[in-house]
């Protein structure tokens, strides 16, 4: 488990991020999707990201250091934030020159709402992630806020779709930032893929 995370600095260019000798794992999703509170939930610290109510709040590459041996890395959301077009294409064109240019990111973690049917955005920017070769893994948040039946279906069409586009599933993990559901499950996953990282480098 997470022991310890602290924020290291932001950013608007990749090429200003921390120096690239750690595993960094990169998150992004819809605004409000609930990034923030996973983050908060994940590093057992709820102060660490800021949590707001209104979507496009983190405008930022945000990168936090994790038990002194990886870098979480917190992204722009991208949908329906209200900012200017200006703002808009700014912020794509930063996030798509970080993910294809870090050449320490080991996944991008795609949060997913679990409350809706598949979107057409996530759907986009997944079949962007792969037309890249950039690997992802999916995370679909605010299963508590619903029958697990029902967050089962959501997930079910979502994977379906993504079968569709790719001929096989992705890595998925259904979180809660309310009840910490699949917090154990995901660290271990980040930790396992770390740990491969610095085996491979050696």
């Amino acid at each position: 488990m997470i022991k310890k995370a602290s924020f290291l600095i932001s950013n608007t260019d990749y090429k200003k991020c921390p120096p690239p000798t750690m595993p960094e794992f990169a998150f992004i999703g819809r605004s409000n999707v609930g990034k923030s509170s996973l983050v908060n939930m994940l590093t057992g610290n709820k102060n660490l990201a800021k949590i707001s109510g209104k979507p496009g709040k983190t405008q930022l590459i945000n990168h936090f250091l994790i038990d002194d041996i990886w870098y979480l890395v917190d992204l722009p959301g991208y949908g329906f934030a209200k900012v200017s077009k200006g703002i808009k294409s700014t912020w794509e064109k930063m996030i798509s020159d970080y993910l294809t240019n870090r050449e320490n990111l080991v996944a991008v973690c795609v949060l997913i709402d679990s409350r809706l049917d598949p979107q057409k955005i996530d759907l986009e920017f997944i079949t962007w992630c792969g037309e890249n070769e950039i690997p992802f893994i999916l995370i679909f948040t605010k299963s508590d806020k619903q029958s697990k039946t029902k967050t089962l279906g959501n997930v079910r069409k979502f994977l379906d779709s993504a079968k569709e586009i790719f001929g096989d599933e992705p890595d998925y993990f259904i979180t809660s930032s309310q009840n910490g559901e699949g917090k154990v499950e995901l660290v271990s996953f980040i930790e396992n893929e770390v740990q491969e990282y610095y085996d491979s480098h050696r």
